[in-house]
């Protein structure tokens, strides 16, 4: 029985999704996972406990733990952005196909990630780095606006702020600098141009180098800011054919650019009169739920493939080569929503899930959150409060289906004054 050794959090959505898959596919998973090590095996996995804010020091535990239990390993899959950078370097250790470290360590660091966009060629906002101990009064008085303020540790749109004057500006610099600071990270950022502009992603694939893309996803909202929350995808995308193959062509050299060479890759982009500009590559796949929305057809196997099953299936040298997007029966698009956080507070209830479930086209109502959970909303937050997935005859349909079923959900959230009273 082959066998993968997957890298994910201990509480990522992903995790029992990608168990079940290589269950399916008759494949093995030794799980690497960011767990305590004096506890021994307290889920019974045996999985090998990492720390993956010290991916040197792990992965020549991972190693070690490998030789020791004498296992063979035929392959690499991580989930999410925290494992990415230790499954390189354990990867490398092993000779195994993989992201190598440099483009892994690129892909988590925005500015990094800008210069070699930069010096590849491609149009890329302009763009300069706030290291820490940045004067904001000084930094917005020699700024354009409007300007986006990100980040350089954190993932997705947490602590994205768009600021269109130098009181904007300043506010966001000290509201991601606390976000940072609670997150025990450098108080670095990101000072970017804003883009206008329709925003889109390509999830993908890179095998030994050469880019494989599996969707590219419209995102209707119009994510002006000041935050960026991203709420629905849709695939396959709406626009016309040569808007897709430039997205996809400037994804393929930016990847290039990174020296991403092997497993998933999720782009995100923004598209205006000017070209398509990158905003970011990661070294996974989609996030949370949402690989759902996916579903992918090979003639090798007789049931549509999840994306987990094709992520495996590439780690262990099957991939199929004829991929091409599942159109079972009248639905030949498909959407998800990541149903924002409404506002901070304890959740107590969601009501109409029942309805949701009803409207015409959704498959699928995922909550996430549970009742009794503080939410929190961006741009310090991370989560969501669950996924809404639909499939129909056309992307606008998925799309109404998403927005009708959403529409019917109420959360009832507490603030901090009703629990404590």
């Amino acid at each position: 029985m082959p066998r993968i050794l997957l890298f994910a959090a201990t509480t990522g959505y992903q995790t029992k999704s990608f168990v079940e898959a290589a269950r399916r596919r008759g494949v093995d998973v030794l799980l690497a996972t960011d767990r305590c090590h004096i506890m021994e095996d307290p889920w019974g996995d045996s999985a090998i406990p990492v720390r993956f804010e010290d991916p040197e020091e792990s992965a020549a535990f991972v190693v070690s733990e490998i030789l020791s239990r004498r296992v063979s390993i035929d392959g690499i899959v991580a989930v999410a952005d925290r494992p990415t950078q230790l499954a390189s370097l354990t990867a490398s250790r092993l000779a195994l196909p993989w992201h190598p470290p440099h483009a892994a360590a690129a892909c988590r660091d925005k500015y990094q990630m800008h210069v070699l966009f930069a010096e590849a060629g491609l149009p890329v906002p302009r763009f300069r780095l706030l290291p820490e101990g940045t004067d904001p009064h000084v930094a917005a008085r020699s700024q354009e606006f409007p300007c986006v303020l990100k980040p350089l540790g954190l993932s997705g749109s947490r602590g994205v702020i768009r600021a269109n004057h130098q009181a904007e500006f300043i506010q966001a610099f000290r509201r991601i600098c606390r976000i940072l600071e609670q997150a025990g990270l450098p108080q670095s950022l990101q000072l970017e141009q804003y883009i206008p502009g329709r925003e889109f992603a390509l999830e993908g694939l890179m095998n030994h180098g050469a880019l494989h893309t599996l969707a590219i996803f419209d995102k209707p909202d119009p994510l002006e800011g000041p935050f960026f929350e991203e709420t629905i995808y849709v695939t396959p995308s709406r626009e016309p054919a040569e808007t897709q193959f430039a997205i996809e062509d400037t994804v393929r050299q930016a990847a290039r650019a990174l020296g991403l060479w092997h497993g998933p890759i999720h782009a995100e982009m923004r598209v205006n009169t000017d070209g398509v500009f990158m905003l970011e590559i990661a070294a996974r796949p989609i996030g949370g739920l949402c690989a759902r929305v996916l579903r992918l057809r090979s003639p090798q196997y007789p049931d549509p493939l999840s994306l987990e099953e094709v992520l495996i299936l590439q780690a262990i040298g099957a991939l199929p080569p004829d991929l091409s997007p599942d159109a079972a029966g009248d639905t030949s698009a498909a959407g998800v929503m990541m149903i924002p956080v409404p506002r901070a507070g304890v959740l107590h209830a969601v009501h109409g899930s029942e309805d949701a479930e009803a409207v015409p086209w959704i498959e699928d109502v995922v909550l996430t959150a549970k009742p009794g959970e503080m939410l929190v909303p961006l741009p310090e937050g991370a989560s969501y409060t669950g996924f809404l997935f639909a499939r129909a005859p056309d992307p606008a349909s998925a799309e109404q289906s998403l927005r009708q079923a959403h529409r019917a959900l109420r959360f009832d959230i507490l603030s901090a004054l009703d629990v404590l009273g």
